[in-house]
């Protein structure tokens, strides 16, 4: 019997885990299928999702910088990825229409949000570094979890105008007073691609931090950007993206299977044991 096909597309995606976790849960469910990575160029979406229609590919995820990019060749995006003009979840619906949705929103929340009492939520101010790929959605998860006061700063200012666009209630800091302004922030994410390299260099003065900041990284590969070594010694709470990682995959697997899979000890094993360090 032919094995169904799952994907993820995006360039680059030598770092991507996302063939071992969905992977994983296919042969624990005994779902007769594979999930493999497909890095390609811009040119290339709209016959990759075409297959999709064709049934010759069950469903996609979407990372970066395509996550805009693939929505003109959809039926329609459902929910949060109405909200965010980003999906990361491709399907084909009962109508055979596609499908964009976003499981990025739910990831954030689920990973970094539910933890923090409701009272405590009222006071906390956000800072996000960057402002495409990921940013609206964790906007997005910011604000559901009633969590209001966001700022964002990306390098590029026009970016974040057309976020305040969508995004009416945040606030800007231009990239070079940021350092100025960081000792506000309770929360600090980076929402940049910025880590993915070894040299990669954010030329921001960060010394300027609360004590009691938390700093999340959406990075979870490799597990320690020189940001989180940074601030970790510093004894400042920091988190990989990892945990955001894992839960968005969930909501994806459970989208195209129906099937709502366990985050047990061994898959996180699995995917810390590939991480680079």
């Amino acid at each position: 019997m032919k094995k169904n096909k799952f994907a993820i597309i995006g360039n680059p995606l030598s770092h991507s885990l996302s063939p071992i976790m969905h992977n994983y849960w296919l042969n624990k469910y005994n779902i007769n299928a594979e999930y493999e990575l497909l890095e390609i160029e811009e040119k290339e979406i709209e016959n990759v999702i075409n297959k999709i229609r064709d049934k010759e590919i069950m469903g996609i995820n979407v990372t970066l910088p395509y996550k805009k990019s693939v929505i003109p060749f959809l039926s329609k995006t459902i929910n949060d990825a109405n909200e965010t003009h980003s999906v990361n979840t491709i399907m084909l619906d009962e109508n055979h229409s596609l499908i964009g949705e976003n499981t990025d929103v739910f990831g954030f929340q689920a990973a970094y949000l539910k933890s923090i009492s409701n009272q405590e939520k009222k006071n906390k101010k956000v800072l996000i570094l960057g402002a495409g790929g990921v940013a609206p959605s964790i906007i997005l998860a910011f604000l559901k979890s009633n969590i209001l006061n966001i700022s964002i700063t990306n390098r590029t200012y026009e970016k974040s105008l057309f976020l305040k666009k969508k995004f009416n209630s945040i606030k800007i800091i231009k990239w070079d007073e940021c350092a100025s302004q960081f000792g506000k922030f309770d929360i600090v994410v980076n929402a940049t691609s910025l880590g993915l390299q070894s040299s990669d260099e954010f030329n921001i003065d960060f010394s300027a931090f609360k004590r009691s900041m938390i700093f999340i990284d959406t990075i979870y590969n490799p597990s320690q950007t020189k940001m989180i070594k940074y601030f970790k010694s510093k004894n400042i709470r920091s988190y990989n993206g990892i945990n955001m990682f894992i839960y968005q995959g969930q909501k994806s697997f459970y989208l195209w299977n129906k099937i709502n899979p366990e985050i047990d000890d061994d898959l996180i094993k699995l995917l810390e044991s590939k991480l680079d360090k």
